[in-house]
């Protein structure tokens, strides 16, 4: 049997910052940003208010290096790793019709890493 939750007032105040992020965030700023309204949220609040959400589909999570990040957006998030330099960044795949192919079901969101050598890394070096 599924736990019913509870709506507290701190949940309450943590939806209410959720609309100040446009794009990822992690557990420790949305605490910052939930702290601005009420001193008492603590992390492990956040953490189950966020978990929770991941559960109803209202959050997303991804890893980004060695951290969870947390979207309201279906979206994908994508990272780009040169294999020489190290340098690791982000970037946007618009176009996921070959993905959707491949997969029997409906895509939610994705996380996808890329290593390859970035352009800085391929330019010829002066001597």
């Amino acid at each position: 049997m599924a736990r019913k939750t509870r709506n507290t007032r701190q949940k309450g105040i943590i939806e209410g910052r959720l609309e100040d992020f446009d794009s990822f965030f992690t557990a420790e700023e949305l605490l910052a940003n939930a702290r601005k309204k009420s001193k008492k949220i603590g992390i492990a609040t956040i953490y189950r208010f966020l978990k929770e959400a991941e559960n109803e589909g209202k959050l997303h999570s991804y890893l980004c290096g060695r951290r969870r990040v947390y979207s309201m957006e279906e979206s994908s998030h994508c990272h780009f790793t040169c294999s020489k330099c190290g340098r690791s960044g982000h970037f946007r795949l618009k176009d996921i019709s070959s993905i959707r192919a491949s997969v029997e079901g409906k895509i939610c969101h994705f996380q996808l890493d890329v290593t390859g050598v970035c352009g800085k890394c391929l330019l010829p070096r002066k001597h």
